[in-house]
């Protein structure tokens, strides 16, 4: 990602967490609305620009380049420590999740069933395991990127396996959203490649519009699971028809 883009993202978050719409944005630098979201969409944002969003988010401009450069590092895999903690307490991993999407504080509380004293305690925690820097009113900085990959037989990839795939394919799919498609096959060597090119290529896509949708209201996203799998592998029924070597 380019460094423009970077810093339009960054933007783009700085506002969601002080919950600053480009209506209201657009109001404070005298623009219209539909101008302040193509000047996003192009990424188009002059020094003068910059500057007068910088006094709106009561930011200056080296603390923004600082903030920009941190971004730089984020975690891309969590400790065992970690992730044992987040399956050992069901609240702190919603909380993990939640963080992760871009939710608000007032947004989790409004939507589950935890206190904002609990909610607080529960960033707090994150905070402590270096998932997220907790700020001043309730905001916070994720520091773990959106395609954090999960330990090999991990805590988090056997609780994936053992609670999350089975709740998640035990559904009919016949919600409009939904889509399930299995299809099997014998492929080359370079055949196979290409798919999990592809599939790569998928999962990446999927991270970057989780991040790009990060500046909407929870009211205007739906959670979704999207589940992305490729292995060699044949049904136990057909292999017991294998002829023994």
């Amino acid at each position: 990602m380019s460094q423009i883009k970077q810093l339009t993202a960054l933007i783009k978050g700085l506002l969601k967490q002080q919950n600053i719409t480009y209506a209201a944005l657009a109001d404070q630098l005298g623009m219209s609305e539909a101008n302040v979201k193509r000047m996003f969409s192009k990424q188009a944002l002059s020094l003068q620009r910059l500057e007068s969003i910088c006094q709106i988010l009561q930011l200056s401009m080296s603390e923004l380049f600082l903030l920009l450069e941190r971004n730089k590092v984020l975690v891309s895999t969590l400790t065992h420590e970690q992730e044992q903690q987040l399956v050992n307490d069901n609240k702190l991993l919603l909380v993990a999740v939640c963080v992760r999407d871009a939710w608000s504080f007032a947004e989790i509380v409004q939507h589950y069933s935890i206190t904002e004293h609990q909610c607080l305690q529960l960033m707090a925690r994150l905070d402590k395991l270096k998932m997220i820097e907790l700020l001043p009113g309730n905001k916070y900085r994720l520091l773990i990127a959106q395609d954090f990959k999960w330990l090999a037989n991990g805590p988090l990839e056997r609780y994936v396996s053992h609670y999350v795939i089975k709740d998640f394919l035990a559904a009919n799919f016949k919600e409009p959203q939904s889509y399930r498609f299995y299809m099997p096959g014998t492929y080359s060597a370079a055949s196979i490649e290409t798919l999990k090119r592809k599939l790569e290529e998928l999962t990446r896509e999927a991270a970057q519009l989780n991040q790009q949708d990060a500046n909407l209201s929870v009211k205007e996203r739906q959670r979704m699971g999207l589940l992305v799998a490729m292995r060699p592998w044949e049904l136990e029924q057909f292999k017991r028809l294998r002829v023994k070597n």
